[in-house]
């Protein structure tokens, strides 16, 4: 790992020195332009907004040759993706906690999921091909995004309009896995289709389609029709083929706008069991099969919008939304020799349908330093989870379905006031009522100071909550080797957070810019939910309890140089994190000492125009990470080991050059530059026992060709 962070140092020095450039009298400041649109009454410049938003471009996407989520946000300080080959989800973490604090939304709007809303959200199942930006906000975000919104929210905001008539684009892009690639039956394939058309000054249409085919990474195992009973058959990272598609139709006349836009989602996971059985067939040769099973994901998503003036005056935004995520297993067996499957059997494993809407009213005075802003949310979630699909049942096994309804209804208030034209004062309140939880309350207080000279400074403050999931309630599979069960009498979390920043914008007559921003966050969750022992005898029970408190701190800083055609970034987050546990019943607690994770991430990119070629490179040091887990010694005592993720580099660099007027782009780039594959996680204290193991991060250093071709015209 030495190496990797010498360079993300190096690339540090270069921004330091390239930053003490004299500026005499020559020293001017600007606002960045930047329109944000989350968490703001009304969609404005990026200088104006009381949070600290971070934004993702339409182009930092093109650069990175990005088709979903996870493919984007590996880069980002303070986040982390957490990746399974076993079922082919990826998941982000943030300051430590992990999906189920972090709420993803697309316009506005959570995002379904096979157990949540906003959360626990497969990254790799969020397509970016009509993607305007994406922004981010750490920190509580309760009073406008309601439960879950933790430790922040990240919001999609797609693609309403076009600068022209027609806009048609075709997409091609070929990957490999590692060093594995071949049309059909190895790499990566991505095909894509987008068209717009503005009937008139009026109405517009969009439509897309996105087809990833993922062949999965063989690494040394053999594929689906190796028939040797050696343990080598099927992939370390599974194969899965998705779908996705759009259509979008909008209209705006004066002071109103509407669109409605539809989404669809189809996924196929194909899981080949390595266990090969032979059948015999006496006097003729032995034949195999397997036990074969695939995941079949669908999700249909529905939003309505219209924004508008009632009297003239007062600003309405209302969305209604529809959404329906469905998760089924198909068993199978496999004739190896024949290459054909029998006895399926498909089962509902998880599902999830949402009836949202939310909407706010703003714009009371005409007085522009006050500004209030009143709105709801109003909540449906059915949600549906067969503990026993997919498991081969024995007698001894107990398993629970789950059908469940929960519904919250919340209201909340906003104000913005704007003491000068440089100092404003954001408070919050939001109220919930709860189905199945107590009533909830959220609160936050947001304040910014534009001082002389392009500095900002921000201070917010806020109370949030998150409510138990589905797993964490209604879990219950006992067996003889395992008794793991959720509670039913689990109390939402509750959290404080609070974040102070400050930016400072500078503009050189030369044509340099600077951008620094530092910012601390504090966090603390009380009631936090945890799986852990909590019986020992007569058998290990491990049980979902409100008996955790877990704070962080983080420091970070993000710096940004450019001086003609060179762009370079440099950001540094260190984390501290302390987690305490407390099993009475047990008489044991967990160290609560303050452990912590450093972060770096760097860019550089630059623009040869008269090539119209731009070259740009990526890189991300991830500390090594600490946290104490729930266990036994070796005298069967319930204790605490403390676990550790070594630390690991992850860089990409792309080449983009565009041909024929711009109509035809070609991205040529890498992907996991430094080859990670696994990292090592070891688990131990001193005098106990200390064990290893390696966790499956990523399928290794992978190259990639992504051809567009854009046909945009006017009538």
């Amino acid at each position: 790992m030495k190496p990797n962070l010498s360079i993300t140092i190096l690339l540090f020095l270069t921004l330091s020195v390239s930053a003490q450039e004299k500026t005499g009298d020559s020293l001017k400041t600007a606002a960045l332009q930047e329109v944000v649109i989350t968490g703001q009454f009304e969609p404005q410049a990026l200088k104006k907004s009381v949070y600290n938003v971070r934004v993702i471009t339409k182009d930092d996407i093109k650069q990175l040759a990005a088709n979903n989520l996870s493919d984007v946000l590996n880069q980002y300080l303070n986040i982390s993706i957490r990746t399974s080959g076993s079922d082919g989800r990826s998941q982000v973490s943030m300051f430590g906690l992990d999906a189920q604090y972090f709420k993803i939304l697309v316009d506005n709007i959570p995002l379904v999921s096979d157990t949540g809303l906003g959360n626990n959200i497969d990254l790799t199942q969020v397509n970016l091909d009509d993607v305007e930006q994406i922004e981010i906000i750490e920190g509580s975000m309760a009073v406008t995004h309601g439960a879950n919104a933790v430790t922040g929210v990240l919001n999609i905001i797609t693609k309403k309009k076009s600068a022209q008539d027609w806009e048609v684009s075709a997409t091609a892009q070929e990957e490999t896995v590692s060093d594995e690639f071949a049309f059909f039956d190895k790499g990566r394939h991505i095909q894509s289709f987008k068209i717009s058309h503005n009937f008139n000054s009026n109405w517009f249409v969009s439509t897309g389609f996105n087809r990833n085919d993922f062949a999965g990474y063989y690494a040394n195992s053999k594929g689906k029709d190796y028939s040797v009973n050696d343990g080598l058959r099927g992939h370390v990272w599974l194969p899965k083929e998705q779908l996705a598609t759009n259509i979008l139709i909008g209209y705006r006349k004066n002071d109103f706008r509407f669109f409605y836009k539809f989404d669809y989602f189809g996924e196929n996971v194909d899981f080949y069991n390595p266990i090969v059985i032979p059948q015999d067939n006496y006097p003729f040769p032995e034949t195999y099969y397997t036990n074969d099973r695939r995941y079949i994901s669908n999700r249909f998503y529905h939003h309505l919008n219209a924004y508008g003036k009632l009297f003239f005056a007062l600003s309405y935004n209302v969305s209604v939304s529809h959404q329906r995520q469905q998760r089924d297993f198909e068993r199978f067996n496999y004739q190896l020799e024949t290459q054909q499957e029998s006895a399926n059997k498909r089962e509902n494993y998880q599902s999830k349908e949402v009836f949202y809407s939310t909407g706010t009213l703003s714009n009371f005075f005409k007085n522009k330093s006050f500004d209030l802003q009143l709105g709801y949310e109003a909540v449906s979630e059915n949600g549906f989870y067969d503990s026993s699909a997919g498991i081969f049942k024995d007698d001894n096994q107990q398993l629970t379905n789950i059908r469940k309804r929960l519904e919250n209804y919340d209201f909340f208030a906003s104000a913005e006031i704007n003491m000068t034209a440089a100092f404003s004062i954001r408070p919050g309140l939001r109220y919930s009522f709860q189905s199945k939880f107590d009533d909830q309350y959220a609160a936050s207080l947001g304040l910014r100071y534009l001082f002389a000279k392009g500095i900002e400074a921000r201070i917010s403050i806020g109370k949030s909550y998150r409510t138990p999931n589905f797993d964490e309630l209604y879990t219950y599979f006992v067996d003889s080797n395992h008794n793991l069960q959720g509670n039913e009498n689990l109390s939402p979390e509750t959290g404080m957070s609070y974040e102070a920043s400050v930016k400072k914008n500078t503009f050189f007559e030369s044509g340099t810019k600077i951008s620094n921003t530092l910012a601390v966050t504090l966090l603390d969750v009380d009631d936090r939910i945890s799986l852990v022992l909590d019986q020992i005898t007569p058998a290990q029970r491990y049980k979902y309890l409100n008996i955790d408190s877990y704070k962080m701190w983080n420091i970070a800083t993000t710096n940004q140089f450019s001086y003609k055609n060179w762009n370079t970034s440099l950001g540094l987050a260190l984390v501290g994190i302390s987690q305490k546990i407390d099993l009475a019943a047990l008489n044991t607690t967990s160290d609560d000492r303050f452990l912590y994770t450093l972060q770096i991430n760097s860019s550089v990119s630059y623009n040869i125009p008269k090539w119209n070629v731009l070259l740009a490179i990526y890189c991300k040091y991830n500390g090594r990470q600490q946290q104490y887990v729930s266990a036994t010694d070796i005298n069967n005592n319930a204790t605490f080991l403390l676990s550790e993720i070594d630390a690991y580099s992850w860089m990409d660099t792309s080449v983009r050059k565009d041909f024929l007027s711009k109509k035809l782009e070609v991205t040529l780039g890498a992907r996991n530059l430094f080859d990670v594959k696994t990292v090592r996680m070891t688990t131990g204290t001193t005098g106990i026992h200390a064990a290893g193991s390696d966790m499956l991060l990523g399928y290794g250093r992978s190259a990639f060709l992504k051809l567009t071709y854009n046909l945009n015209f006017n009538k």
